[in-house]
């Protein structure tokens, strides 16, 4: 396998691992700060702070795996 291939390779599951992983962390903090996206009924304010929950983890989580992965590899 190409060395430009590997990378693209384990950048992308970097980021999908980190997506999820990030989204997963995010949704467990909002539902012990008391604010649940996925349980909620309707769009109340405590359903959007869950959700905005999720979505930092998903960030949180691109980020720190890409973090990760440039340690791991180096810069490209």
């Amino acid at each position: 396998m190409q060395p430009t291939t590997r990378r693209a390779l384990l950048e992308g599951l970097a980021d999908a691992c980190g997506f999820v992983f990030g989204a997963l962390a995010g949704w467990g903090l909002g539902i012990l700060l008391g604010v649940d996206f996925i349980r909620s009924q309707g769009y109340d304010l405590s359903s959007m702070l869950g959700l905005v929950a999720i979505l930092l983890g998903c960030g949180a989580g691109k980020w720190l795996s890409r973090r990760w992965l440039r340690q791991a590899l180096g810069p490209p």
